[in-house]
């Protein structure tokens, strides 16, 4: 977590020089100094919120996963209890899928 916002952050200190670059003013002016801490925390403040995202994303996926693998035990099971060739049909449905 902590990784992505230090990426940001820098990203955001890079931003700053990047706009400094264009307007080819001194990166390092004493009037202007405490902008860079405002980039990093305004980068480093996007960077925990895509985390969040992120995570909230992970999330639904494993709820989304864990449903399908409900879903395909049970048809398997009630293809495996429906006659004499139901096993040889779970097998092939569970290659397939």
């Amino acid at each position: 977590m902590v990784h992505k916002i230090l990426f940001w952050s820098c990203f955001g200190i890079a931003t700053r020089f990047a706009q400094m670059g264009i307007e080819m003013r001194p990166f390092f002016q004493r009037g202007s100094l405490w902008v860079y801490p405002l980039f990093a925390s305004i980068g480093g403040s996007f960077g925990y919120w895509l985390k969040g995202v992120e995570d909230r994303q992970m999330k639904m996926l494993q709820q989304r996963k864990e449903l399908v693998i409900e879903k395909r035990r049970r048809r398997a099971e009630r293809e495996g209890t429906a006659g004499d060739g139901g096993s040889e049909t779970v097998g092939t449905l569970a290659a397939t899928s």
